[in-house]
């Protein structure tokens, strides 16, 4: 069965979750400047480094917005970090609404990562995931290996 070697185009579900992983990677970039210049402005007490937290957030944020971009441009390894940060979110939100009693914070955290898990999940991301093609099963796409798969397949080709 002869397929072309294009993979098929990136479905609305993973960019939309895409950009739901980068609205928390933006935030965490926000909330690690508004530290900084807070840190910067006033005495430093012992104990607290502003530039140690300033970093912590800032690499936090560079992954879950390298993940962000990866989805919004459609490459396929960042379906993974994606269903990561969507964990994340998730967790964060559970927190957030039950033991830090901070409802306002915890719903809207909460759901952004459930929307971006179940749009990664669904069945156009599996698809897109897998390079499968309109007449081929998940399965059939999974034992061809993907996209990797099909790179295999044409490099062998062009070795012959």
């Amino acid at each position: 069965m002869s397929h072309p070697e294009n993979p098929p185009p990136t479905p609305f579900e993973v960019r939309l979750a895409g950009v739901l992983t980068g609205l928390p990677g933006l935030g965490l970039l926000v909330f690690g400047v508004v530290l900084l210049v807070h840190g910067l402005r006033n005495p430093p007490i012992p104990g607290n480094n502003v530039w140690a937290e300033f970093g912590t957030y800032a690499v936090l944020a560079l992954i879950f917005l390298a993940a962000s971009v990866g989805l919004l441009l459609g490459q396929t390894w960042a379906r993974s970090p994606g269903v990561v940060v969507a964990l994340l979110l998730i967790g964060v939100g559970w927190y957030l609404l039950g033991p830090s009693g901070q409802p306002l914070w915890g719903v809207p955290i909460g759901l952004c990562g459930l929307a971006a898990l179940v749009l990664l999940f669904r069945r156009p991301s599996r698809a897109w995931a897998l390079g499968m093609h309109d007449d081929e099963t998940e399965e059939e796409a999974a034992e061809r290996g993907g996209l990797a798969g099909r790179r295999a397949e044409r490099e062998r080709r062009e070795q012959d």
